[in-house]
């Protein structure tokens, strides 16, 4: 029995091993190749603690250290950290606090400039590590040139001395070896490295700056009246009499009023009285406060027909316009006489264009200055008197109060507080004059409750009286 199962098993592994024989071999499963990834730069696996910069960064060169940053050459320089050992030449921090000159420093800073701030930097960076000791010439005369990271060649010599000096100017190394990194190396160097390409662009930039600052002597000038080419004048003797007369030094110019029209009476009418006229009364309307004048001038009177006739052949005007408070303050006896609505606006018109800045600054530096008006020979005086003008004299005199209400270049419309009358004629008794009367001072400005309500006032009122007398049937709208 032991030999029979023996038998057995020999001839069923014979049979296995046979029919395995006559099957194809199966290869095990490969695994895909992937490929190889490419090794860690510095700028991923960022910059090691013991690098230069890092050492730059702490060390006592951080006014270069501020540079760079500012440049933004960081990530530029970590590349070239990465790749293989630099050579940095670094200058002291009072090389570049008060030795460097401060329009080169401006120079510098301006962001239209980065470029040569940056390739400033960069000629201090050598990609090489490179030792005083090892890498001087060996004579003076010569000079060994390097490559630096600003496409520049730095020239490198010996002094008499034995110390080595860098730049075309000559720069000594003051600290070699300062700080010695696996990466790079610094070295002090004495002042700040300037490469020609900069040095150039600064000299282009200050020459145009000094050229744009010079006024050219053959620009041609221009009057600003004329809008003509200036002659030259010919030199004058002292005391000799002014080339051109007064009356042209005080004429106003263009950007007062417009050019003067041709003179009364010449037919040619070139500015629209008329429309100016009735722009100035609409304005007044439109303000508030100045009703009762609107209707005078034009209702009541022809005044308003012949200011737009004067302003058309050319004259200018400056209307002083009373409130309606003020206007209602007459008396019948003001307005007794025949033509005393006239007389009285007639005062109130300066045939010249005054704005509230041009008097207050004449009262201001003459004290008193008079005016004439249309209602001659009166003139209307005016002075400065509580940071305003004052017109006329005590219980009579008004304050300008309402400035510039319309001004248009040919008429311009000042508020006032007051009705202003023509002094009252001397009298005969001897040279006495009345005793003058109490000075008036500038009105309050009250709140909104102490407003008076408005009325009409006592000068339309009386020449509706003196016209009912003649005329049956008043024709005026405001006298019904």
């Amino acid at each position: 029995m032991g030999r029979g199962a023996l038998l057995l098993l020999l001839l069923l592994s014979l049979a296995f091993s046979a029919l395995a024989a006559e099957q194809p071999q199966r290869q095990p499963p490969q695994l895909e190749k992937k490929p190889a990834l490419p090794p860690p730069s510095a700028a991923a696996t960022g910059v090691s603690s013991n690098s230069v910069l890092v050492a730059l960064l702490d060390s006592r060169y951080t006014e270069l250290a501020e540079l760079v940053e500012k440049a933004l050459l960081l990530q530029t320089l970590e590349d070239a950290v990465g790749s293989h050992n630099v050579t940095i030449f670094a200058p002291r921090n009072e090389a570049l606090e008060r030795d460097l000159d401060p329009e080169f420093r401006r120079f510098l800073l301006e962001p239209r400039n980065l470029r040569a701030l940056q390739s400033l930097l960069l000629f201090h960076f050598l990609p090489s590590r490179l030792h005083p000791t090892t890498s001087s010439p060996t004579s003076s005369s010569s000079a060994l040139s390097h490559a630096t990271l600003a496409g520049e060649p730095l020239d490198l010599t010996t002094a008499p001395d034995g110390a080595m000096r860098v730049g075309a100017g000559g720069a000594a190394v003051t600290h070699p070896d300062a700080v010695v990194r696996p990466d790079g190396v610094i070295h002090g160097i004495e002042r700040l490295l300037i490469p020609r390409s900069v040095q150039e662009a600064f000299n282009r930039r200050r020459s145009l700056a000094a050229i744009s600052a010079v006024l050219p002597t053959g620009a041609p000038e221009v009057d600003p009246r004329t809008h003509r080419l200036k002659k030259p004048s010919p030199p004058t003797a002292l005391g000799a009499p002014p080339a051109l007369p007064v009356w042209d030094a005080m004429a106003p110019g263009p950007s007062i009023a417009p050019a003067p029209a041709p003179g009364p009476g010449s037919g040619k009418h070139h500015f629209d009285g008329h429309s100016q006229v009735q722009d100035f009364i609409q304005t007044l309307l439109l303000y508030g406060g100045y009703n009762e004048l609107a209707d005078i001038l034009v209702n009541l009177t022809s005044l308003a027909t012949e200011m737009g006739r004067l302003v058309s052949e050319g004259y200018v005007l400056t209307v002083l316009a009373p409130n309606d408070e003020a206007m209602a303050r007459l008396t019948t006896d003001q307005l007794s006489e025949p033509g005393s609505p006239e007389d009285i606006l007639y005062y109130h018109m300066i045939p010249e264009y005054q704005t509230e800045e041009s008097m207050y600054n004449a009262v201001r530096r003459f004290g008193k200055v008079r005016y004439d008006t249309l209602r001659l020979p009166h003139k209307v005086t005016a002075r400065e008197a509580d940071g305003s003008v004052k017109f006329g004299a005590g219980e009579g005199s008004a304050y300008l109060f309402d400035p510039d209400i319309y001004t248009d270049g040919r008429i311009s419309v000042q508020g006032i507080d007051a009705v202003l009358l023509p002094p009252p004629p001397a009298t005969g008794d001897g040279g006495k004059s009345p005793a003058a009367a109490p000075a008036r001072r500038a009105p309050a400005v009250t709140g909104a409750t102490a407003k008076p309500k408005l009325r009409r006032g006592k000068l339309l009122e009386g020449a509706c009286q003196f016209m009912g007398v003649f005329v049956r049937r008043s024709r005026f709208m405001s006298c019904q």
